[in-house]
């Protein structure tokens, strides 16, 4: 249970998510990513290296504002950081020894998500069942073009 309730658990990020309308959904992403990336400096187990993750992922982040690939790249860092801390035997959160081992396995489901463009899980369910078209995919605008002139 210890290895699946992480997956569990990313994959109802993603299902939640999936409220969200874009582009506010990647948005709230980039957010989401750039609070994980400073998760751990409360406890600073890794001292200065702390403040240079949290700089690196506020970078992603950012870009992550305009792009879920960046997002995704966010969440990969972010399972590199949590193998680093359980590992060293600092875990996200100290009273649960194999927290960070767990945040390890959720972040790359959600990476996976992010690297997918997020789509609605959503509209995914309902495209299967034949009830209507999802949402554009990853980075695509909602406006119609302008007319080309020729």
């Amino acid at each position: 249970m210890q290895y699946i309730a992480p997956i569990v658990i990313g994959v109802l990020y993603a299902l939640l998510m999936s409220f969200v309308r874009e582009p506010h959904r990647r948005r709230l992403n980039a957010v989401m990513v750039a609070g994980a990336g400073a998760a751990y400096l409360s406890g600073g187990g890794l001292g200065g290296w702390e403040f240079a993750f949290t700089a690196l992922v506020t970078y992603v982040a950012f870009r992550g504002l305009e792009s879920w690939t960046w997002i995704g790249v966010g969440w990969l860092l972010h399972t590199a950081w949590d193998v680093v801390h359980h590992i060293k035997g600092d875990p996200i959160i100290p009273f649960a020894h194999t927290s960070s081992l767990g945040c390890a396995i959720c972040d790359p489901v959600i990476a996976l998500w992010c690297l997918r463009g997020g789509p609605s899980l959503l509209a995914l369910a309902r495209n299967r069942r034949g009830r209507g078209p999802s949402e554009p995919g990853p980075d695509v605008s909602r406006e119609t073009p302008s007319p080309t002139r020729g």
